[in-house]
């Protein structure tokens, strides 16, 4: 069993905390290795807070006491190596450049792995479960994404469709029903036509699923939002982590979907039984 995510609960809780137990909070924040080496009264002074702060901050996030918060600290970390950043150098290596994809996938799965909510996901696969049909909304790299997520539904007996027009979306949302669901994904959070469309699925009843950066404007909006927060790209062209964190939601939801929904097993083993004659024996 994985140790809970402490560092997770001091940004949850960092805004119900007082100024004092923030200040700690935030050397934390930034210096999470050092800390487990520390000392109560070394974390105080270099906080520049009272020991009996840093006790009420452990105590605001769950812990025991010091010793305890410490070992939680020294846990996550265990379990949370560091990649390297995601930047490309004018004279970098095949070698060198294929690490940095890797290294950053990686580290932007897990960071997204570590904050997901897990209700949230509860609540998605319920709806989707539960749907009429299913109308992906994206636009660009997002669009693509949303595709490979209409193929999961349709493996999983789900109507679903891919609109990356405006217009498409705007004449989708206004016909839809109550008992569709509306998933709309974006890198951003930000799209102005996205969040247009669903203003108009809202008016027509439909629940909006968002997949988008916790507080932007499409996550405010939905209905019910799955934060995917990765950090943004330098300008180069490192669009990857963040298509592969919004994929990597969307195959949760169609795992979740397969154990929930009735007959869906025994339909994807017809599936992979039937696939089994189109595929040639050469090289086996």
């Amino acid at each position: 069993m994985r140790p809970r995510n402490i560092i997770r609960a001091m940004e949850t809780c960092r805004e119900q905390m007082r100024r004092s137990e923030r200040k700690v909070a935030d050397y934390i924040l930034e210096n999470r290795k050092e800390v487990i080496h520390m000392r109560i009264v070394d974390l105080a002074q270099e906080a520049h807070v009272s020991e009996p702060t840093v006790v009420r901050f452990c105590r605001a996030i769950g812990c025991d006491g010091f010793q305890n918060f410490k070992v939680a600290l020294a846990q996550h970390i265990a379990h949370s190596p560091d990649y390297e950043e995601f930047s490309f150098g004018d004279e970098d290596s095949a070698r060198q450049y294929t690490f940095k994809v890797f290294d950053s996938t990686m580290e932007a799965l897990k960071k997204v792995r570590d904050s997901i909510e897990v209700s949230a996901i509860e609540q998605a696969v319920a709806l989707l479960s539960a749907a009429r049909r299913v109308e992906f909304y994206g636009f660009g790299a997002s669009a693509a994404v949303a595709t490979d997520a209409q193929h999961n539904l349709f493996r999983l007996q789900i109507s679903a469709s891919v609109y990356s027009d405006p217009h498409v979306q705007a004449m989708s949302a206004m016909s839809l029903q109550k008992n569709d669901v509306v998933v709309a994904i974006s890198q951003s959070g930000r799209t102005r036509a996205l969040l247009d469309a669903i203003k108009l699925a809202q008016q027509s009843g439909a629940p909006v699923i968002a997949l988008a950066p916790s507080g932007s404007p499409i996550a405010v909006l939905a209905d019910l939002a799955i934060a995917i927060d990765v950090d943004k790209d330098d300008g180069d062209y490192t669009p990857l982590p963040s298509r592969l964190a919004h994929m990597a939601v969307l195959d949760i939801l169609a795992v979740g979907i397969s154990r929930s929904k009735a007959g869906v097993r025994e339909h994807l083993n017809t599936i992979e039984k039937g696939l089994q004659a189109l595929r040639t024996d050469i090289g086996k």
